[in-house]
């Protein structure tokens, strides 16, 4: 091995040099941290802020009276709740409290329960009577075209939305289920299931709630 090569190997192995690399690389791990949290201190309030916005969008599309409603923060997500809405098969995302001159109106409840090709999140109102007030989707995987027409809310042969049959119903009339006392759109009876699901899971929550 010639002598040029054995130099550089004593240098690389010298204690200095190592000490001297571990100081950068902690320094410049140290300024990337910090620069992350700088950022993240500056977005994390306009993240939050629309947010905000697209659940009050999703929570207005689900009450009788939207330009007259106003609503809570999030409650807390008790046993009960969250109990409930896994007897009815979707599982508890959140739930705000719905305002009309600053009284108890009912709740927006935002559940989740399976699709044809996924998770489907919805918004369920539920007024003060224990009734639906209205349905709407805020995320899903369904297939264009198919389980798409009930995300979309296109009409059934009846004429009325596919999510809009659900308006009105409540748990006195049992739960409810595709063929019984929920028509689905030809071809997508599956996603209209998922729906049907995460409707009988804000009626039990709302339930819990009492």
């Amino acid at each position: 091995m010639s002598t040029e090569v054995k130099t550089k190997e004593k240098v690389d192995m010298d204690p200095k040099y190592i000490i001297k690399l571990t100081v950068t690389l902690l320094l410049c791990c140290l300024v990337v941290a910090a620069a992350l949290g700088g950022v993240n201190a500056i977005t994390k309030d306009k993240i939050a802020a629309i947010n905000w916005e697209n659940t009050v969008t999703a929570m207005k599309a689900v009450v009788a009276d939207p330009d007259s409603t106003e609503f809570s923060d999030a409650l807390e997500n008790t046993e009960a709740m969250t109990a409930a809405a896994a007897s009815a098969g979707g599982t508890l995302d959140s739930v705000y409290e719905v305002l009309v001159g600053g009284e108890n109106a009912g709740y927006a409840i935002k559940v989740v329960a399976s699709g044809s090709q996924g998770s489907i999140e919805m918004m369920v109102g539920v007024d003060g009577e224990g009734a639906v007030t209205g349905v709407s989707i805020v995320d899903n995987a369904e297939t264009a075209g198919i389980g798409s027409k009930v995300m979309n809310n296109e009409p059934l042969s009846s004429g009325t939305g596919v999510l809009d049959q659900f308006i009105g119903k409540s748990a006195a009339d049992g739960a409810l289920a595709v063929g019984t006392n929920v028509d689905a759109i030809s071809g997508a009876t599956v996603s209209t299931k998922g729906v049907t699901t995460g409707v009988n899971a804000a009626l039990a929550v709302a339930g819990a709630i009492g």
